[in-house]
């Protein structure tokens, strides 16, 4: 979180709405306008009664109704561009602000996912930067339009008799002292809701990501309960916030009423001493009531202000995350495969806890090495390391003899491609799907050509729309084998010298599993693959074996040297794949 004081916060904030000043300075002018045409009431009561009924002017009984309907005229076309104006640069403050975030999340280690709550990232999205907007424009509004009306209706004041209206600011610092102490209660409530409002995102996503689970289990009873569990944590923040809100304002009026009671009686003491006219008197009388609406949406700002700032420390504190370092320099043709791991070392964390330990291995151009081994042996780690997902603690790794630390992390990437069980599909068609990202110009034919090559013509020629059939969310449209071959049709698209196979047919059935190996053995032909897998087929085929075991190297070989060692791969073999 953001450690800036308010000023600084509401300062940053503002150089947002900077971007669009000139639809700002209109609206800003519209509310002076705004400002004007209230505190002109007041000033036309004075020689309404004055000249109309006191001194029977029938000059004033003309001109006084005109005046009025201009003044409504006037006001009603400036409280609309005023209005729309700041509406205007509100949304699109929001806009930029969404925009910004969601690059900077795209930018982020995957150490950060790991720390952070889905629901609560989707919760700063959706509900924090919609109260940024109030401390951006909505603010701004109440203490341009209403400050500048108190400033009218205060001078207009001094000008009648100032003498009442040193007893009106009287009420001043007592309102001020009421708004500090409220305000340090509603930032800390303001703070809650917004990281109780990110616990009820979550369990709402779980609870729709799991839904089958949840039916299958019977645990509708369980995730109601611990909704509403969340959803009321939210209401008794709301209402502590409410009530914090709302103690603000009898406060101000109980003070407001003490100022107006002591300034009837003086008035009274002065009309009888004819030291002010009904007109005056009245008009006086108006202003200071006109105050107290401005004046209550002053005091009440602050709750707006405080929950936008709070919302502001949560959004600015994702802005402020660092990115994925990228310190490297050198820009990597297309690789020719070669992968050293050189006393590689690894923990996410704990230096107690290595998950991997002193890894060296040295993986040759266009060899398919396979890795094996318990869970929680090191073998997904070992490919993270790869693609620089994470960095190693100790030692380096090497592609074609560049310390991975000093690529480029594009011209890395550039050169990998992954393939995991859990595939991941974006609900857009297939061919967005399988041109994905920086192949998203590759031409019909090739991806039509890579679709073949993949084994997922046969399927996609069936669908409704073909290629331009929408797949759904994550696939949700498509079979698991289905979804895996349009992976698979990805990666070959992109033909990366470097491959990743993060299990990538554990999890298919026997008709599935046929097609994705006859199209992963085309995917792999001619590039360096690093295979975690359980399934035989692809163990059997790859050109050397590691068995991990407690993020150590235990052996090293192909299927038949393993087998015949006696080793750790022959026990897991006649567990796992002897069948």
């Amino acid at each position: 979180m953001t450690n800036m004081t308010s000023g600084q916060l509401y300062i940053r904030l503002l150089r947002y709405v900077a971007r669009y000043w000139r639809t700002f300075v209109v609206s800003i002018l519209g509310m002076a306008v705004v400002a004007v045409t209230q505190a002109a009431v007041p000033v036309l009561l004075k020689p309404m009664l004055d000249g109309s009924f006191v001194n029977k002017d029938p000059t004033w009984t003309h001109i006084i109704p005109l005046l009025i309907v201009l003044l409504m005229l006037v006001h009603g076309v400036a409280t609309f561009a005023s209005g729309y104006g700041i509406n205007w640069v509100g949304n699109k403050v929001v806009l930029d602000l969404r925009e910004a975030m969601f690059r900077k999340l795209v930018q982020l280690p995957a150490a950060y996912y790991e720390n952070q709550m889905s629901g609560n990232l989707i919760s700063k999205f959706i509900f924090d930067v919609g109260q940024v907007t109030s401390a951006a424009t909505g603010v701004v509004t109440v203490i341009i339009k209403d400050g500048l009306s108190i400033l009218g209706l205060l001078g207009w004041m001094v000008y009648l008799n100032w003498k009442l209206t040193v007893v009106t600011l009287v009420m001043g610092p007592p309102i001020m002292i009421i708004i500090h102490v409220i305000s340090k209660r509603l930032r800390s409530m303001s703070r809650e809701v917004q990281q109780a409002m990110g616990e009820v995102t979550q369990v709402l996503q779980e609870g729709i990501d799991a839904h089958k689970v949840v039916k299958i289990f019977g645990g509708q009873d369980y995730e109601s309960r611990h909704f509403n569990d969340r959803a009321n944590r939210v209401r008794r923040f709301e209402m502590k916030h409410a009530a914090a809100a709302a103690a603000s304002w009898p406060f101000v009026q109980l003070v407001a009423a003490l100022a107006l009671a002591l300034i009837v009686y003086w008035a009274t003491l002065q009309s009888a001493a004819d030291e002010t006219t009904v007109g005056g008197f009245v008009s006086f009388i108006i202003s200071m009531l006109m105050l107290i609406p401005p004046l209550k949406r002053l005091t009440e700002v602050n709750a707006y202000l405080q929950r936008g700032l709070a919302a502001a420390e949560s959004v600015f504190g994702l802005l402020e995350q660092e990115g994925e370092p990228d310190y490297g320099e050198t820009v990597l043709p297309r690789a020719r495969g070669e992968i050293c791991f050189e006393d590689v070392s690894f923990t996410y964390g704990d230096p107690e806890r290595l998950a991997l330990k002193n890894i060296t291995l040295a993986i040759h151009p266009g060899e398919t090495v396979a890795l094996v081994g318990a869970s929680g042996a090191g073998k997904t780690t070992f490919v993270n390391l790869v693609p620089r997902f994470y960095h190693p603690t100790r030692g380096k790794i090497l592609l074609d003899g560049h310390d991975l630390e000093k690529l480029k992390l594009c011209s890395l990437r550039d050169n990998i491609a992954l393939v995991s069980q859990d595939v991941i599909l974006f609900n857009d068609t297939v061919a967005a799907n399988i041109a994905y990202g920086g192949m998203g110009n590759a031409s019909e034919a090739d991806i039509i050509s890579a679709a073949k090559a993949a084994h997922a013509m046969e399927f996609i020629s069936e669908l409704p729309d073909g290629l331009a059939t929408l797949v759904g969310e994550n696939g949700v449209k498509l079979s698991a084998g289905q979804r895996q071959r349009l992976a698979i049709a990805r990666a070959l698209l992109k033909n990366a010298p470097v491959l990743i196979l993060d299990e990538a047919t554990s999890a298919l059935d026997s008709e599935s599993e046929r097609h994705v190996q006859a199209a992963l053995d085309v995917l792999m032909r001619g590039r360096t693959t690093i295979v975690i897998a359980h399934r035989l087929s692809t163990v059997e085929k790859a050109n050397r074996i590691v068995v991990l075991e407690q993020g150590s190297i235990a052996e090293i070989g192909n299927h038949q040297e393993l087998l015949s060692h006696g080793g750790i791969y022959a026990k897991l073999y006649s567990i796992q794949f002897a069948r």
